[in-house]
């Protein structure tokens, strides 16, 4: 199974095309551009697009295809009312801060709205609940629903609701967005193409150098552009050190088909492991909504078992709403910032030519589009005065000691990762068997570990070391992949890059081991 949103896209297209669509395009040797945009997700597309709009010669530089991961992948939800987003900012940060982070937020709905009203991308207006499960939770609703007034949002507090799954009150916001984000990033891929913007996709950027011009290195030859947005996610650059102010976390996705009636809303809790609910549409457009369930984040290689997450989600659904029949289920992965605004503007060792915008903490479309905004308004030169508001106090923010705990807290768990990889993958010496389908494991043969892998009948073994940082990968069985627990890299089994920090795919090995069971090949000996 895979997400809904690309076999909604593939039905749209009646079995006639790829469920992504492609676009047209080359870089002409000795070509320069204004802005050279890395990333078709959500904040490079309404980044490109403002500034096309606005005269300037742009590429977007995607290594996959258009919204391949977040931006594509996720709820929907276009909401300003963040489960319980508010209270922890306004704990860290001071009331102007929250409210100029809200600000933004609206802003970046505002964006998604305009663009879909004048690009037919369907949208509805919702209620938006973070509730709690328990009455345990019932202070953090309490603190949401103070931190969310303060912040000038039209919030209300309700009690208990008839809802099939546990609900003991919340605080909720009318008018909030639910869409598909995989079709509205697609609109907006070919709005900037038609605008005359050039869109390359399997196009990874490898490395920039913040010369004049600015050199964007791929594979395929050397993109130039005055200007650079990295617009990735986690920045593939390790310039600023993102990758050790931000924490990988990663959460599924599953939807159902149910008897009986749905529960209108966005909803998401705010206690216990996260459930984020809404109804998204059916292959069959005659039939009635599905249910759409997703939650149990977790920094990615970090658990024993994914797939385990992904039951616990399937049980939940089934214990609440009896007979749900599972038609998807899939993955998302998004950055959280150590101090809980995002991180957007020139990047430090860019020469002031380099741009980045990551820590969105799972509500990557409005504040993606928020981070768009306020890059597009730098690049175009907009003086600082003439700047709104939420930019200028976000910009001339300070960092808090809270934050500095929280970037403390995870390069010690990072420090731990290190130490526990390697000492796990030298506890398991090659040779090994070789594993089932859907199965991994690593093993260590001359001090290296090697990752070993069945998937689709194929065995296939990697140097199951990060290419980042040198990180000993772990299995995803949910998704057959292999997954860095340090910064949340994660390759293909066959060791293809997919995202994070890392920009460089695993060595495949050349031998297996003949106790692994594939024919002629062998790891070396020790």
């Amino acid at each position: 199974m895979g997400s809904l949103w690309r076999d909604l896209a593939a039905a749209a297209a009646n079995g006639d095309a790829a469920p992504t669509a492609r676009y047209e395009g080359a870089v002409s040797p000795g070509e320069r551009f204004d802005v050279a945009v890395v990333g078709a997700g959500i904040t490079g597309l309404s980044t490109a697009l403002t500034l096309v709009d606005a005269g300037m010669r742009v590429v977007v530089l995607e290594a996959r295809d258009v919204g391949a991961l977040a931006s594509g992948l996720n709820t929907g939800k276009a909401s300003v009312l963040q489960g319980a987003m508010l209270q922890r900012l306004r704990a860290a940060h001071p009331a102007r801060l929250a409210r100029a982070y809200v600000e933004a937020n609206l802003d970046g709905q505002a964006l998604i709205a305009d663009f879909a009203q004048h690009h037919g991308v369907p949208y509805t207006e919702e209620t938006a609940y973070s509730f709690a499960t328990s009455d345990d939770g019932l202070r953090t609703v309490d603190r949401e629903f103070a931190a969310a007034t303060e912040a000038g949002l039209p919030v209300e507090r309700v009690e208990r609701m008839p809802l099939p799954f546990p609900f003991a009150g919340g605080v909720a916001l009318p008018g909030q967005l639910g869409l598909d984000p995989y079709r509205l990033l697609v609109a907006m891929a070919r709005a900037f193409v038609a605008a005359g913007g050039v869109l390359l996709e399997d196009m990874r950027v490898q490395g920039v150098h913040a010369g004049r011009p600015v050199e964007l290195h791929t594979p395929n030859g050397v993109v130039r552009a005055d200007a650079a947005v990295i617009a990735t996610g986690h920045p593939v650059l390790n310039r600023g050190l993102y990758f050790a102010k931000v924490r990988p976390s990663r959460s599924y996705l599953t939807t159902y088909r149910v008897d009986g009636p749905l529960p209108e809303g966005l909803f998401i809790s705010v206690d216990g492991e996260t459930r984020s609910l809404r109804t998204a549409p059916d292959l069959d457009a005659d039939a009635p909504p599905l249910l759409m369930v997703g939650g149990n984040h977790h920094a990615p290689g970090r658990v024993p078992s994914t797939e385990a997450k992904v039951q616990d989600l399937v049980d939940w659904t089934g214990r609440h709403f009896p007979r749900a029949e599972l038609t998807h289920r899939w993955a998302a992965q998004d950055y959280h910032s150590a101090n809980l605004i995002p991180f957007v503007g020139r990047m430090p060792r860019g020469s002031g030519r380099v741009w980045v915008a990551t820590g969105y903490a799972k509500w990557g479309l409005t504040n993606g589009a928020a981070a768009g905004i306020r890059i597009s308004e730098e690049i175009l030169g907009v003086p600082w005065r003439e700047r709104r508001p939420w930019i200028r106090v976000i910009g001339s923010r300070t960092t808090m000691p809270s934050d500095l705990g929280r970037g403390v807290a995870e390069g010690s768990r990072v420090g731990k990762w290190i130490a526990v990889g390697w000492a796990e993958a030298e506890g398991r010496r090659a040779p090994a068997e070789r594993p089932g389908e859907g199965q991994g494991v690593v093993v260590t043969r001359g001090g290296v570990p090697h990752g070993i892998s069945t998937v689709d009948g194929r065995t296939v073994a990697v140097r199951a070391v990060c290419t980042h940082l040198g990180g000993v990968l772990q299995w995803n069985d949910a998704e057959c992949t292999w997954d860095c627990p340090l910064h949340g890299s994660r390759f293909e089994a066959s060791g293809v890059r997919i995202e994070g920090p890392a920009v460089h795919d695993l060595p495949e090995e050349p031998r297996m081991p003949r106790s692994a069971g594939v024919k002629g090949r062998s790891l070396p000996d020790a």
